[in-house]
């Protein structure tokens, strides 16, 4: 049995404006870099396998939470949402026929014009996960985190998630060959020592 920690990256510019990012490489904002830096990982997490997409949100998260450098996994890599990446959600929902809807309507197969299903980041995430032989910490997107938190709590994205994502927080998750079961409940990132 491996234990598995997921962190969501720091903040964006497009998180902000409520932009959808997915596979764009868009780097921390500089409120984000602050925030990350006084912060680190808790004790038991300290010396986990370091994973990150190697999106510079992800990669740049994990070396200020962690004090060193992340082993990159393009399987880590954001839900690709292909031509809805740089819009607006709350802008697509108001615009007739654009076919953007909530997560509890997505079900494993929905997907943006030209973008990626669930179903097909689970299938990409699948080789990563068969590769990890000791405990791991991976520092990711919302979307990857939705996926693997959804396989853990068999929730099919419909209706109301049983899970929810905050950042600063690890969501570990058991895996024992494919199967995930979710451990706990979230656990926070501690300040850094001689952090304000």
């Amino acid at each position: 049995m491996i234990r598995l920690a997921l962190l969501r990256h720091g903040h964006t510019d497009w998180n902000r404006q409520g932009r959808i990012q997915g596979a764009s490489d868009i780097p921390l904002d500089d409120e984000a870099r602050t925030c990350l830096a006084a912060l680190r990982l808790p004790n038991d997490w300290a010396a986990a396998e370091l994973w990150s997409s190697p999106l510079k949100r992800a990669a740049e998260t994990a070396e200020l939470v962690a004090r060193r450098a992340p082993r990159l996994a393009p399987e880590l890599v954001e839900m690709n949402w292909g031509d809805w990446e740089g819009q607006r959600g709350l802008d697509l929902l108001a615009t007739p026929g654009s076919g953007f809807r909530h997560i509890e309507e997505w079900g494993w197969d929905y997907h943006a014009p030209g973008g990626e299903t669930p179903r097909n980041l689970w299938t990409r995430l699948k080789p990563w996960l068969a590769r990890l032989d000791r405990s791991a910490l991976a520092v990711c997107h919302i979307g990857v985190m939705r996926v693997l938190l959804a396989r853990a709590h068999g929730w099919d994205f419909s209706g109301p998630a049983p899970f929810r994502i905050k950042r600063n927080r690890l969501y570990v998750l058991r895996l024992e060959g494919e199967t995930l079961t979710p451990e706990g409940e979230p656990i926070r990132l501690i300040p850094a020592e001689g952090a304000a």
